[in-house]
């Protein structure tokens, strides 16, 4: 049998799958909670460089979130608001609308390592405050099979079509 726990020091970190070189987004995380057997509860421990983001600005409709700083020192941006955060600060962002969007930013010159948890209900609504964009996300397993699939679909409200559109 696995142990039920890991300790952080032994966490091997990846990088950010998304990330561009040269844009404000720079991370490396790794996942602690579904390694470990949780099915409804998300851990991953996070590492953002210096004067970097890990993501957008975004609210999640389903999932409530809580990240606890365990080294360095940024900003959160919480709705309009902005607060600087360090070690030993744990913080709450609750599903919602715009006003509970967050994000945190490595505003110092060391690295911001925090531990971002969260519940793990899909389907997942997500929106982004900035970009005006929005996010759906889901794991199906079709019939008959085992595995699972992800379903990711990005878009704009602005660009959203009439509940017939296409069907005859």
């Amino acid at each position: 049998m696995t142990k039920p726990f890991v300790n952080i020091a032994d966490v091997v970190l990846s990088p950010h799958p998304a990330a561009r070189p040269g844009s404000d987004f720079d991370a490396c995380f790794a996942q602690i909670a579904t390694p470990l057997g949780a099915t409804k509860l998300g851990c991953n421990l996070t590492v953002v460089s210096p004067g970097k983001k890990a993501w957008p600005h975004h609210v999640h409709h389903a999932n409530d979130e809580m990240f606890v700083i365990l080294a360095g020192e940024g900003t959160l941006r919480f709705g309009q608001e902005r607060y600087p955060v360090r070690a030993g600060d744990v913080i709450v962002c609750p599903a919602g609308n715009a006003s509970s969007a967050h994000q945190l930013i490595n505003t110092s010159q060391a690295e911001l390592r925090y531990l971002s948890i969260s519940t793990n209900i899909h389907p997942e609504i997500t929106e982004y405050p900035d970009s005006k964009k929005v996010g759906a996300y889901s794991i199906a397993t079709a019939p008959g099979e085992t595995s699972t699939r992800p379903f990711r679909l990005m878009g704009r409200l602005a660009d959203s079509l009439d509940y017939y559109d296409g069907e005859s």
